[in-house]
């Protein structure tokens, strides 16, 4: 069984796969609306609803924020190769690649934008990325069950391959003379991004077809990797739209 965590996440699942709920734990002092449309939801998919205590939650929660509301489920099996990701698109690939991300809330909001612009799966090494942590999933509101996570032992080894099956590989880089609008973003694409601050490590660079940068307006330098990943395959999307 694992967690979920907070009410997106909780709801995300019910409206999914309930089947794979099989408790929900609830503050029990909460009687607010929302908690009351959780708990008529869950009654309506006869999935039972236990009023527990705030400390009892957070010793189930992790540390997470669980707003009042931890979710006992069946994990959800997700591909776990890039190959069975691949196989079987009905479109061109467009893979989200992070590299060296730490940062739970970060990862969990890059999730999260992968899933509303359509992206078929995130790609990150095992050392020296966050993994699908309590915090990540709560904060994806539910993207982690949706957008296949795939963890790598050889990042630019990953990035050959997947140049070899054709995908485009195009880092983000604040450098990088030529913008994200001017690149070339159509057909199979991965878009590669690193930590807000250090950014790409050179290999992943070197790994790279082409490198783009954000146009910045302001007097900020960067933006954030969930905020930059939200940008980049938006734009992407728009090409596939037009």
């Amino acid at each position: 069984m694992k967690s979920l965590v907070g009410f997106h996440a909780v709801t995300s699942r019910l409206r999914q796969r309930p089947e794979t709920v099989r408790e929900i734990y609830i503050d029990a002092e909460r009687n607010d609306a929302r908690a009351k449309d959780l708990r008529r939801m869950a009654g309506s998919l006869n999935v039972r609803v236990i009023p527990v205590d705030a400390k009892r939650l957070d010793g189930m929660a992790g540390g997470a924020r669980h707003q009042g509301v931890v979710a006992q489920a069946e994990p959800l099996k997700m591909p776990q190769f890039i190959d069975d990701v691949l196989e079987g698109l009905k479109e061109p690939p467009l893979l989200l690649v992070l590299d060296g991300v730490q940062d739970p809330h970060n990862l969990g909001a890059c999730l999260r934008v992968a899933d509303g612009a359509g992206a078929h799966a995130v790609i990150a090494p095992k050392d020296r990325s966050v993994g699908l942590t309590t915090a990540a999933i709560k904060v994806s509101s539910g993207a982690s069950e949706s957008v296949p996570y795939i963890v790598v032992t050889n990042l630019a080894r990953t990035m050959r391959d997947l140049k070899e099956k054709g995908i485009w590989l195009i880092g983000a880089d604040d450098s990088a003379p030529q913008s994200i609008y001017q690149a070339k973003l159509e057909g199979p694409l991965g878009l590669v991004l690193g930590a807000e601050g250090e950014g790409l490590r050179r290999l992943t660079k070197d790994s790279c077809d082409g490198l783009v940068s954000i146009p910045m307006m302001g007097s900020v330098e960067s933006l954030n990797v969930s905020v930059a990943s939200g940008i980049c395959l938006y734009e992407a999307r728009r090409r596939r739209l037009a």
